[in-house]
């Protein structure tokens, strides 16, 4: 799926299940040593097949463009939902001991101490770009420890500090009323990453003005693709609360259309389309179905057996081990960047498996024509490498993009 980064050892002891939503049982101060082990810049590392099951959100903006406000109101609007949300704050430098100066801690205090959010300030210690050296990191062990969120607050960002677009999944820039002219003179710089824009203080006079010049700013941007993320101006206010249940809802259709784990596939663009078909299939999600590494007309998936998994007779079920194999088979096929639809599959079972075992089912492209393509899956159990099933499927490659 993308480069290891030599990791093993250092993750924080979480039980870690593969599905958003359930609900995981955390370490937090195994977690809190990992994160202080990071910062100093000890080398800390993850094994990477536990990585990307969190959505990781940034929020980045101007100074006072009241972002700890906004992340205090998403982590309410978020524990009313039932998601486990850990945040990385990071604060500037105190100029007398060199950590964090911990603002942020106090504006999200009214959650900080509930049992599914963990908050974390990072001092940026002259770090530029928004972010600190071991943001990365930190987030890889945030994710590792089964956090549904992760939410990345960057320092007080100007023009050109963007580096948040390569860690994070969906990327808010919070802008404060008033903006006025001062639209034209930032639109170059942090405006344009941000997947969402939200106007606090929305309750303020000013801001349908802002959220207007926002948009108007947002006219002048070249077409978007059909069908491709349209970037919504949403106004929030902590008045009521308003506007947060709508900006909830908006993250998570970007995290359905754009998928998860941007920072783990930058380094293979094959890898990482896969990586977002994948986090956009609800279904195999369901299933507890891992992507495990990807490439062109190759695709290889991981299951562990659960009882819900298992049939009548204590085995897997058929419909399990077909589902996986399938999924392995529509990730390679649409590997290329078209559509491509399946229009025949043959599958054949050999052996059992049951509760506790992983299935690794690993898909490569046999032939391929302009219209059509044909892949075998073998499935296999990952402890003894015994052959569980084979798979052969078709499809017809469209023009259409996916």
């Amino acid at each position: 799926m993308h480069a290891r980064r030599n990791l093993r050892a250092a993750a924080p002891r979480a039980r870690v299940r593969a599905r958003p939503g359930d609900r995981v049982s955390v370490d937090r101060l195994a977690l809190a040593r990992t994160l202080s082990r990071i910062e100093r810049g000890d080398a800390v590392a993850f094994d990477t097949q536990s990585l990307g099951r969190a959505h990781v959100v940034g929020i980045t903006g101007a100074p006072g463009a009241g972002k700890s406000t906004l992340v205090n109101l998403l982590l309410g609007e978020w524990l009313s939902r039932g998601r486990k949300t850990g945040v990385l704050a990071v604060d500037p430098s105190s100029p007398i001991t060199g950590g964090a100066v911990l603002g942020d801690r106090v504006r999200m205090g009214e959650h900080g101490a509930h049992g599914d959010v963990f908050i974390r300030s990072v001092a940026s210690r002259g770090h530029l770009g928004g972010l600190a050296q071991g943001t990365r990191t930190m987030v890889d062990a945030l994710d590792a420890a089964g956090f549904d969120v992760v939410l990345v607050e960057t320092v007080g960002a100007g023009q050109s500090e963007v580096e948040i677009v390569e860690v994070a999944d969906t990327r808010i820039v919070a802008c404060p009323p008033g903006l006025g002219d001062d639209v034209q003179s930032i639109k170059a710089g942090i405006l344009e990453i941000a997947d969402i824009l939200v106007v606090t203080k929305s309750d303020l006079p000013s801001a349908d003005r802002t959220m207007r010049d926002l948009r108007d700013m947002l006219h002048l941007r070249a077409a978007a693709p059909e069908g491709a993320w349209k970037v919504p101006v949403l106004g929030t206010s902590t008045q009521d609360k308003l506007g947060v249940p709508e900006l909830a809802d908006r993250i998570a259709a970007h995290a359905q259309a754009a998928g998860r784990g941007r920072r783990l596939t930058a380094v293979d663009p094959v890898a990482g389309h896969v990586h977002a078909l994948w986090a956009r299939d609800p279904f195999a999600q369901s299933l507890g179905v891992r992507l495990r590494g990807a490439g062109s007309g190759t695709a290889t998936v991981a299951l562990t057996l659960q009882p819900s998994h298992i049939n009548f007779n204590g085995t897997c079920h058929g419909g399990v081990t077909f589902s996986l194999a399938d999924t392995a088979f529509g990730l390679a096929s649409n590997s290329h960047g078209v559509i491509a639809a399946g229009i025949d599959a043959h599958i054949t079972y050999q052996n059992p498996a049951t509760t506790g075992d992983t299935l690794v089912a690993r898909a490569v492209e046999v032939s391929r024509s302009k219209k059509l393509a044909v892949y075998r899956v073998d499935v296999t159990r990952e402890s003894d490498g015994a052959a569980l099933c084979s798979f052969t499927g078709t499809v017809y490659r469209t023009e259409r993009p996916n």
